[in-house]
């Protein structure tokens, strides 16, 4: 293995200090604040898992930030979105917008390990997930009739989202009633569309978590990420009816390989996490760079090493730093 070739996967951005104003730091992100309404948001390789931070995954920042803008740039058409520009791999420069207080989680199939999922509840015994009614008999991974629009809260670091009904969401004030039938409603034309996309790429868009804020004028935005593997779960799908079928898991492109690792060593997200195995770690990177390729139809290149410099540098021109 060359010293380029290593340094990829050891040279990892867990946090970067930068002379900016308003630093906020998130389970993945951190953002600081610009003139003019702006926000610059550097994606770190953090992996979060049961609303906590695990580890680094090497490339992961880098995969997300030039994944997501390559969807914000695709999707447009739908709804606009936050996204201004890519001066680096791991940075946006972005709109500044008021978030809204939830999570827009669409689903198209019955699955996950995590308490807020689907397949976790159904399998505990309940019914009504989420305000709809589920059939008994389902199996876990099998698709629903339909998508459906699941909110969670948003829950601060440290703490697990809770699961809302879209009732709750406009009878308990956290979004007024047309405007969370417009993100409903934009929230199902990406979903569609992403769907379409993976399955053009020999994927499954199995469901996905969507953000959305609104910008000064209170026009409705997309932010955060989209269609990413840590936003989303994607399935190869020329293995998955096969898999199905036998009662297998899906060969996942996303970070469930971490979940169902975390899972499988009795964690249920409380107290610090098992420690796992490096390959499991390496293995989640390489998913993560094939997720991009295949989505995007482009190959991945990693950013110029060390990282923090590469940004000090690509951000002097930007900002005068």
């Amino acid at each position: 293995m060359s010293n380029n070739h290593d340094q990829q996967y050891t040279d990892v951005l867990t946090d970067i200090e930068l002379p900016l104003e308003n630093r906020r730091v998130g389970k993945v992100r951190v953002s600081y604040e610009l003139p003019n309404g702006q926000r610059l948001f550097v994606t770190t390789d953090r992996l979060s898992a049961f609303d906590q931070i695990m580890a680094t995954v090497p490339m992961k920042g880098q995969v997300l930030n030039q994944l997501a803008k390559w969807w914000f740039d695709n999707t447009r058409d739908i709804v606009a979105n936050h996204a201004l520009s890519m001066p680096d791999p791991n940075v946006l420069i972005a709109i500044a917008a008021q978030p809204l207080p939830v999570e827009v989680i669409v689903r198209g199939y019955i699955t996950g390990v995590t308490s807020t999922s689907l397949w976790k509840r159904y399998e505990d015994g309940a019914r009504d997930i989420y305000g709809y009614a589920f059939p008994d008999g389902l199996k876990k991974n099998q698709q629903l009739p339909a998508a459906i629009v699941t909110p969670t809260t948003k829950a601060e670091m440290g703490q697990h989202d809770e699961a809302l009904t879209c009732d709750q969401v406009v009878d308990q004030g956290l979004v007024e009633p047309e405007l969370w039938a417009e993100v409903q409603r934009v929230a199902l034309a990406l979903f569609a569309r992403g769907q379409q996309v993976a399955q053009r790429a020999g994927l499954i868009l199995a469901d996905t978590k969507y953000e959305f804020g609104l910008d000064s004028q209170g026009k409705l935005l997309l932010i955060d990420e989209m269609h990413t593997p840590d936003s989303s779960r994607f399935w190869d799908a020329e293995s998955f009816p096969e898999r199905f079928a036998n009662g297998l898991e899906p060969i996942s492109m996303d970070k469930e390989i971490i979940r169902r690792a975390l899972a499988d060593a009795g964690y249920k997200g409380d107290g610090p996490p098992p420690q796992l195995d490096e390959s499991v770690w390496l293995e989640t990177s390489k998913r993560y760079t094939s997720a991009y390729e295949v989505l995007t139809g482009q190959k991945f290149v990693p950013g110029e090493r060390p990282i923090t410099e590469r940004i000090k540098r690509n951000l002097q021109g930007v900002m005068g730093l």
